[in-house]
């Protein structure tokens, strides 16, 4: 189907199959106005089909163009690469990208574009802890209890916070938007998880402050 609240504006869609998804929402699209760009050897989009996006979209067009990026996993070249014209794509202009999980993209990404579930299922979690009365003390408890972590546990960790603060509508500074971005590149660097989470959750502290 046809998602008409997204139709017109740049939108993500979590899918449990993506070509099955593709190959069923590509019917509904204007064929001579639609792209799809995905990589043909493996899953995982990466800087090349960043760069041939990015190509497309600024061809010109006098109606509207709908751009699919597919794919299981999203480099982080590739979505940094992205992240200018995905937040201010030129006219005329609809990215639609499909993959499989939330945490697959940067936190910068995923809070800029709504987003649709579409996976049969899948649990939806915000975090327990309070961002808004966030105090050292609840940093304290917390870290405690997650200090044996796991690197994808961690990441969704880091995943949850952020859906408590879009649910919350808590307002981040670009720079603080960013230490979630920092923080998934660190965990991908095989950083301590324990040691992301105190990054993450002291920002959040002193932006209370």
């Amino acid at each position: 189907m046809i998602l008409q609240d997204f139709f017109f504006k740049s939108h993500i869609l979590l899918v449990d199959d993506i070509q099955d998804t593709l190959d069923k929402q590509i019917l509904l699209y204007p064929k001579h106005s639609t792209r799809v760009i995905k990589n043909e050897e493996k899953d995982e989009f990466q800087i090349a089909q960043a760069q041939t996006a990015i190509k497309e979209a600024y061809i010109a067009t006098s109606e509207v163009k709908y751009i699919f990026l597919c794919g299981a996993t999203f480099r982080v070249e590739a979505q940094n690469a992205l992240l200018k014209i995905l937040e201010e794509p030129p006219l005329n202009i609809v990215f639609i990208i499909l993959t499989n999980l939330k945490n697959t993209l940067l936190p910068t990404i995923y809070s800029r574009l709504p987003y649709k579930n579409l996976k049969i299922f899948e649990i939806k979690n915000e975090s327990n802890l309070n961002i808004k009365k966030l105090d050292l003390k609840d940093i304290y408890n917390f870290l405690k209890d997650n200090q044996k972590l796991s690197k994808n546990d961690a990441k969704i960790i880091v995943e949850e916070i952020l859906i408590k603060i879009k649910n919350e509508k808590i307002e981040l500074k670009e720079k603080e938007l960013e230490v979630f971005s920092k923080s998934i590149k660190l965990l991908d660097l095989n950083s301590k998880p324990v040691n992301v989470l105190t990054l993450l959750l002291l920002t959040l502290f002193n932006k209370k402050i």
